[in-house]
């Protein structure tokens, strides 16, 4: 077992712009003691609700999960039997939550920025973790990113890190390449060239697929957000994986050690493969993994406080 990471205390986590670089080590050693068979025990019951206001498999259930291995009362909540049917604001259900005594928040709403007022407030007295806004940020998709990534090379500093597809939408995509590139990586950008913003180039350039496979330590392959779009594009799904998508004959030239990632769900056969999902370089399943001991650590920290 590794030795303990230093614990970290936070009084929310909503987005990766507020962490320095030696906290988001800190949350990604931590994780990593958790996966490792740390244990955390409460000093006092603590309570959790998760208001999820867009669908989610993962990032919900994986919260649920880090919380029920923390020994966190988890208070039931469904956004279709609760008073937003009846026209209650984000802001009143998050006070009323503060109220009866639940001491962190996880929260997922398709409005950017819908934190802001939460923390700014001096009525609500519970931690927000945001679990990510409109196409605003990710944290903590992306802290456990930075997780699998270090567990597979050690380091950030030089590594090549391709981001691919729908960009414009992903907050996945703003939340990793502001922190690959603030921890020492270099990042590019590939996919469609409408889906590319040149805000972007800030924190990196962007790269034809078929240069970007052959030089990248890491392929970040991003969901199509069919969700999120007025514009699809003038392609099929057949012809963005032709165009756009990690195919078998990309992957054969990709470097020997180089991975692929995805934050999932996978469109199969269209951002990359089918065959290619679980294949050796795949590391999609450890990122679904590591999702669960990442959540623990951000819960952590949220509650020291």
């Amino acid at each position: 077992m590794t030795a303990t990471a230093q614990k970290l205390h936070l009084d929310h986590l909503v987005s990766v712009e507020a962490l320095s670089n030696e906290q988001v080590m800190q949350l990604i050693k931590r994780a990593q003691d958790f996966k490792n068979g740390e244990v955390y025990t409460p000093s006092e019951k603590k309570y959790a609700v998760n208001l999820f206001f867009e669908n989610s498999t993962r990032t919900h259930k994986s919260f649920e999960m880090a919380q029920k291995k923390m020994g966190i009362d988890l208070i039931d909540f469904e956004v279709a039997t609760s008073s937003v049917s009846k026209g209650e604001t984000l802001y009143d259900t998050v006070l009323t939550m503060s109220a009866l005594g639940v001491d962190v928040a996880v929260i997922r709403h398709g409005e950017e920025d819908y934190y802001k007022s939460l923390i700014e407030s001096t009525g609500i007295h519970l931690a927000i973790v945001n679990g990510g806004d409109g196409s605003g940020q990710h944290p903590s998709q992306c802290l456990l990113d930075l997780m699998t990534i270090y567990e597979e090379f050690g380091h950030f500093e030089g590594l090549k890190v391709t981001i691919v597809g729908d960009l414009t939408h992903s907050r996945v995509a703003n939340s990793n390449m502001q922190m690959l590139k603030r921890l020492g990586a270099e990042v590019f950008f590939s996919g469609p060239k409408e889906w590319f913003d040149d805000s972007y180039n800030e924190y990196g350039t962007y790269l034809p697929l078929d240069e970007a496979v052959e030089q990248s330590d890491v392929m970040m392959m991003l969901r199509i957000q069919h969700e999120r779009h007025e514009y699809y594009g003038n392609f099929s799904q057949e012809k963005y994986l032709d165009m756009h998508g990690l195919t078998e004959e990309r992957e054969s030239r990709m470097l020997p050690h180089a991975i692929i990632m995805h934050p999932a769900p996978v469109n199969r056969d269209v951002e990359l493969q089918d065959s290619l999902v679980e294949c050796d370089r795949s590391r999609i399943v450890q990122q679904m993994a590591n999702g669960v001991f990442t959540r623990m650590a951000i819960l952590e920290a949220v509650l020291n406080k």
